[in-house]
């Protein structure tokens, strides 16, 4: 199911070509890609009969190395695996050695011969292939073959090493650990330092495991420290009776920043209650203060300016002064404003950012020349900022579109590199995330130019995700063409329509979720053009009796692009069709959103967005605002002004009451 894509594709691409003739040649190569397509997932099972029946096709293909790959990987995985499978590996990591497919064989192949208790064997591609990598779970096979060798000292060293980690190590590393044992060599002092690791990584599960072997003070300590993770509030309740000393100072300190995360006004509280009890450095006071301070101001509480304000110098630093400046412009305190930005460093103060407050705030206390002198500085440049200035002082919008020129010597010469064509056949058979290594590996090491017309070869192969990437990494930003593409114009038009939003929304949406990749997925388990996590895309399907059989579905675009505007558009009624709101809901979950509305007070939008407490999700609605705009002038030639899809966010009374609505 996970090829779904690839009919898009070369549908496409075919499409691209028919107003001429393709070759006989050309004609080959895209049956080749078609059965490829058919019979790779039949290889990935170790089902080779139907690839046999396509030899003829494909065996000239570039990517049959990666077939045969893709099959005798099956092989390695399946339980029996003979001298024949065996035999028939090595050939192929002989002849195809440096090849990606190769190199993922030889590591599945490395691990099988590890299961099998074949030791030796596996140590000598270890040493050849692996050794310094640093790659603990391989690190650690390695050590017990050289144990079954005899080679007792080669092990100590680095086995002492892979012991030395704050964390909990891979499972390989036990047999390694108790061989150690064994041989009495892990002794109370090398518990005792890891214990230490482990407690300053916050691992304190792993430390209260390693004070087994310990004095029994330790399990207390890490008992203790556990109880201030999970339970701060109760923690700081139970425990601020205990002797001052400076383990118990910083598991109090710990406490109070855990808690100061979801309630800092309780942990400010708390802070004031402790501060002068304990025998906390000046250190410690000042960064406690500032970290209570600054979650104060991302929760926007009523103290927040106060606290930043009151803050010993040793802890304002420019973090602090940018929160400051955001909650004096919540508080339209204007010259509050200017002192903040003012102390930044030169290098922030010239951020758009502040560059675009600092002129606000000067208009508000009469200083116009200044800040129309700055607003037009800004109003030239293509970014969020730019166009709210421009916006500002009435004047046209600078999209700045300079299309790349091309040079044919360098495309040839790029067109017919044998990394980059293997490349495009990986993107071009649904193989996308492949596609992308093998594509890297190579425009990393062009120059700047090369890097250009790199970008402009996968834009006009529709492979978006590499040609802005590429271009990214030349310094070309002005060829909108290849910066802001156009892919799945219709399904975006449909979709977004039936979503009852501008497409141009959702176009912005996706290239900052994905950069219109189809299989991309993100740590958090988000898949595809529009990065929707499963269960969201389960429940938006229901909700529009939409067919879908989880990632198989995501990961096909134009699902992908129905069910991620079906669920903007949700977020969009949600949020009383604000559409910063929704943007925001989009990234940080609509709980999250509902939790920063304004309780009393309506704000300006854009006073809202800069309060936004993640850094992350501030940053992403300023990138979906701007590249809207450009979408929209892409798709229309018309401009749509940023300050137009601004409208005031309204005070709700209760963020929990619409938070338990969901």
């Amino acid at each position: 199911m996970r090829y779904v894509v690839v009919s898009i594709l070369l549908g496409s691409l075919l499409s691209c070509s028919a107003s001429a003739a393709p070759s006989d040649s050309a004609q080959r190569l895209e049956r080749q890609r078609a059965a490829f397509v058919e019979v790779y997932p039949q290889a990935e099972l170790g089902n080779w009969g139907p690839v046999e029946k396509r030899q003829d096709l494909l065996s000239d293909y570039m990517l049959w190395p990666d077939l045969r790959a893709a099959y005798l990987k099956a092989r390695v995985n399946q339980r029996q695996f003979d001298a024949g499978d065996e035999s028939d590996v090595l050939e192929f990591l002989a002849a195809n050695g440096p090849m990606r497919a190769a190199r993922d064989l030889r590591y599945t192949y490395a691990l099988k011969l590890a299961a099998m208790g074949r030791l030796t064997d596996y140590l000598a591609i270890y040493q050849q292939y692996y050794q310094g990598l640093q790659i603990a779970k391989l690190d650690c096979i390695a050590l017990q073959a050289e144990i079954q060798a005899g080679r007792n000292d080669r092990v100590i060293n680095r086995a002492s090493e892979l012991w030395m980690v704050g964390r909990s190590q891979e499972s390989e590393c036990d047999p390694v650990f108790d061989y150690l044992r064994t041989q009495q060599l892990l002794g109370t002092d090398w518990y005792r330092d890891r214990y230490v690791l482990a407690i300053d990584a916050r691992e304190f599960s792993l430390a209260r495991y390693l004070s087994g072997q310990l004095d029994p003070r330790y399990r207390d300590e890490a008992t203790r420290w556990l109880a201030a993770r999970d339970n701060p509030s109760g923690f700081l309740e139970t425990h601020t009776a205990r002797a001052d000393d400076a383990t118990h100072r910083q598991q109090l300190l710990y406490a109070i920043e855990q808690l100061a995360y979801q309630d800092p006004d309780t942990a400010l509280l708390a802070w004031r209650n402790l501060k002068d009890k304990y025998a906390f450095s000046d250190e410690q006071i000042a960064d406690t203060s500032q970290h209570i301070a600054l979650w104060s101001a991302r929760r926007q509480s009523l103290q927040a300016l106060d606290g930043l304000l009151d803050l010993p110098p040793a802890a304002v630093n420019t973090e602090v002064r940018r929160w400051t400046a955001r909650s004096s412009l919540r508080s339209h305190d204007w010259q509050r404003v200017i002192d903040s930005i003012s102390a930044m460093p030169a290098t922030e103060q010239s951020e758009e950012e502040w560059q675009y407050w600092h002129a606000q705030a000067l208009r508000s206390i009469a200083q116009e020349d200044h800040a129309l002198s700055i607003l037009h500085q800004l109003s030239a440049r293509r970014s969020y900022y730019g166009f709210l200035a421009a916006d500002d002082l009435g004047v046209n919008y600078t999209f700045g579109h300079l299309p790349v020129i091309d040079d044919p010597v360098v495309l040839a010469a790029l067109e017919t590199n044998p990394a980059l064509m293997r490349a495009r056949e990986l993107f071009l058979v649904g193989q996308d995330s492949k596609g992308r290594s093998e594509w890297d590996a190579v425009v990393d090491d062009l120059s700047a130019h090369e890097k250009t017309q790199a970008a402009l070869l996968a834009h006009r192969w529709g492979w978006h995700s590499r040609a802005i990437a590429s271009a990214a990494s030349a310094g070309e930003y002005d060829d909108l063409d290849i910066r802001y593409p156009l892919p799945y114009e219709e399904s975006f038009e449909q979709y977004a329509s039936d979503a009852g939003i501008a497409p141009s929304w959702a176009y912005g949406v996706a290239r900052s979720e994905s950069l219109f990749m189809s299989d991309v997925r993100s740590g958090a388990g988000a898949v595809g053009i529009m990065q929707l996590m499963p269960d969201t895309g389960r429940i938006t399907a229901k909700e529009i009796n939409f067919p879908y059989s989880g990632v198989s579905t995501l990961i096909n675009p134009g699902s992908n692009i129905r069910l991620g505007t079906t669920y903007l558009g949700k977020m969009f009624e949600r949020f009383d069709k604000n559409p910063i709101l929704a943007t925001a809901a989009y990234n940080a979950g609509p709980i999250n959103v509902a939790s920063w509305l304004p309780v009393t007070d309506d704000i300006d939008a854009r006073i809202w967005i800069e309060n936004i407490p993640y850094n992350e999700t501030r940053e992403y609605v300023r990138r979906v605002l701007a590249s809207a705009v450009i979408f929209h002038w892409r798709l229309t030639g018309e401009t749509r002004r940023v300050s137009s899809g601004l409208p005031v966010v309204v005070a709700t009374g209760s963020p929990d009451r619409i938070a338990r609505s969901d």
